[in-house]
């Protein structure tokens, strides 16, 4: 059994490092849902969102009924704030701004972007450009769609570097992680934020990241946060959010 490399340990929940790689449940081999039970020794303690096979970085897992309830009804309330990381080798249609559309299922698993906005994801990036690098991104999602941010970056011509099903180069790993973190428990606030461990580029890049410093204080339109990240959820969602 793989160690678990956990953040943040509360009474209520823990934030865990997810490696690329590894499913966070339901999966034929050992999955991180599998490793922070036993480092716990808890059956009690459930994943509060998912994170895709290929995706690494920061996760909640809650150890209660009620955390869980609440977790999950704050991710499905968008009262979490979440910021990834990504890399791409494409020269994009635009370096930062909204990219907003309905998904809908395509092709093998696949999702793509219509131009409609119905039920829209939501999704705003930043890019930050480096000579003979990948250009760097952070993408602030305020929804919670399925490959979401894989098929925004795809939808302006920059596939995430090595997510070859959105067309992305190949590389040693999907260049997409969950960087950052920010909510609200009990009237306590909480922001975490953790740099990728694994990735060639990641660790070449880990210097431009480290001189952009507190991912919260980019350039972030006020739209893409909340006004009261700590407002009572009071709606009842069992499912767990989409992953990314």
């Amino acid at each position: 059994m793989s160690a678990v490399e956990c953040i943040f340990d509360h009474k209520s929940f823990c934030i865990v490092y997810k490696p690329e790689g590894v499913a966070v449940h339901a999966h034929e081999s050992e999955t991180l849902l599998d490793r922070v039970r036993t480092h716990f020794n808890s059956l009690e303690i459930h994943p509060c969102h998912r994170l895709d096979l290929a995706t690494s970085g920061l996760m909640i897992f809650a150890k209660t009924a009620e955390a869980n309830q609440y977790f999950s009804n704050a991710f499905a309330n968008q009262t979490i704030q979440k910021i990834y990381l990504a890399l791409t080798t494409d020269k994009p249609q635009k370096k930062q701004g909204w990219v907003i559309g309905d998904m809908a299922k395509s092709r093998g698993g696949s999702y793509k972007l219509l131009r409609t906005k119905r039920n829209p994801a939501k999704t705003y990036g930043l890019s930050f450009g480096c000579p003979q690098r990948p250009r760097l991104w952070l993408l602030r999602p305020t929804t919670g769609k399925t490959h979401q941010l894989r098929v925004a970056l795809k939808s302006l011509s920059a596939s995430i570097l090595g997510d070859e099903r959105y067309g992305g180069d190949k590389a040693d790993r999907m260049y997409l992680h969950a960087y950052a973190l920010r909510f609200s428990f009990q009237g306590e606030h909480f922001q975490f934020c953790q740099a990728p461990s694994s990735g060639h580029f990641f660790h070449e890049a880990s210097l431009e990241l480290e001189q952009l410093g507190d991912p919260w204080e980019q350039a972030w339109p006020a739209s893409s946060f909340l006004s009261n990240p700590s407002e009572a959820i009071s709606s009842a969602v069992n499912s767990i959010t989409g992953a990314v």
